[in-house]
């Protein structure tokens, strides 16, 4: 690890003495990977920094040991700089750590209704609204790509695209199985009845690096759009179905009245489908040879279980029992996500134990 830190002590002078030079903006696309580069480094090399004054600090205490009138002290700083050296070096395995190329990238948030009819499409909406609470506390951007209302409010399915820096990193685990336990209010007995959804999170394609969709494997139709719009609605072929035959992938969009924007949004969504495909495959080839607690992504796996009567929520990956569900579905998610996100953390930590 030592090695590797030095490393990278070095290449951030060689960055900032290219940053430094006269001619470093001609070409802005070098600076801006310079840059960027910079910003990932400059955190590691200034933890080790410290972590290399805190080692300086303990030697200096340490040769002041042998002096009987300063030996107190010594002890005193020896305890310190320990410390110290502790918690910057789990800082710094922590910063070392394998980084998901995805996580600063926006998302597309999918929500469907699943087990339980009406009151599942009920719970979709609760969830939507969530995780728009969460979005907005995060200062982030959001915006309706899709939806198919239920007639009792709610959705069968909603897309959601959310725009904002590190989307992907705070909410790539809630891929999976939501279920919710509840008294509906259509129920008249009183009875908890059980219904679920499933999220599926998805890193937003970049047009240019990502994914390349072949226009020869793919298949457009166009058709009227449905429910509300009136005349519009019977005149206009704006809805667009777009079916991807190698892997019979299908996104339909019919929230515009531009027949333009609801392919170009079809094809950002296919995109982030075929992706998310990739990325999956790629996590079940390494769960093989290890097994991961999280980001399987698997839709069918039963993820967390939002209990109304008993106000709790539980996160059945990680054991995670919290008695705050009414702040959670007002979109306080942030020690549902460091606790995921830590748990993580410490997966990937053992592998590269084990490695």
């Amino acid at each position: 690890m030592h090695t590797k830190l030095a490393q990278l002590e070095r290449r951030l002078g060689e960055i900032d003495e290219l940053l430094a030079r006269e001619e470093a903006t001609r070409d802005m696309e070098r600076f801006k990977a310079l840059s960027r580069e910079r910003a990932e480094i400059e955190p590691v090399v200034a933890r080790f920094q410290d972590y290399n004054r805190a080692a300086a600090d303990l030697v200096g205490a340490q040769e002041m040991l042998s002096d009987p009138d300063m030996k107190v002290l010594a002890e005193e700083e020896t305890h310190v700089a320990r410390g110290k050296m502790e918690t910057l070096e789990a800082d710094l395995q922590r910063l070392l750590l394998p980084k998901d190329p995805n996580d600063d990238r926006n998302i597309f948030l999918e929500i469907r209704a699943g087990t339980g009819g009406d009151e599942s499409a009920l719970f979709a909406g609760d969830l939507l609204r969530m995780y728009l609470r969460y979005a907005e506390r995060q200062h982030w951007q959001s915006e309706m790509i899709s939806e198919s209302a239920s007639d009792l409010g709610g959705y069968k399915e909603v897309i959601v695209r959310v725009i904002g820096a590190g989307a992907y990193s705070k909410l790539k685990f809630e891929s999976g199985g939501h279920r919710v336990q509840r008294v509906p209010e259509t129920e008249a007995q009183g009875r908890i009845h059980t219904s679920a959804c499933t999220v599926a999170v998805l890193p937003e394609a970049d047009d240019i690096n990502d994914v390349k969709i072949d226009p020869t494997e793919i298949r457009i139709d166009v058709y009227r759009a449905s429910g509300a719009g009136g005349q519009h609605v019977n005149k206009t072929e704006s809805a667009v179905r777009i079916t991807h035959l190698p892997t019979g992938l299908v996104v339909e969009c019919q929230d515009d009245r531009s027949q333009h924007k609801n392919k170009e949004r079809a094809l950002k969504i296919l995109a982030a489908r075929i992706k998310d495909q990739q990325l999956r495959a790629q996590q079940a080839k390494e769960a093989s040879t290890r097994r991961s607690l999280i980001g399987s992504g698997d839709r069918s796996e039963r993820i967390r279980t939002y209990n109304f009567p008993q106000g709790r929520v539980t996160d059945h990956r990680i054991n995670l029992t919290l008695y705050k569900i009414e702040q959670i579905m007002d979109g306080d998610l942030d020690e549902l996500t460091a606790a995921l996100t830590a748990e993580h953390q410490a997966e990937l930590l053992a592998a590269l134990g084990e490695a």
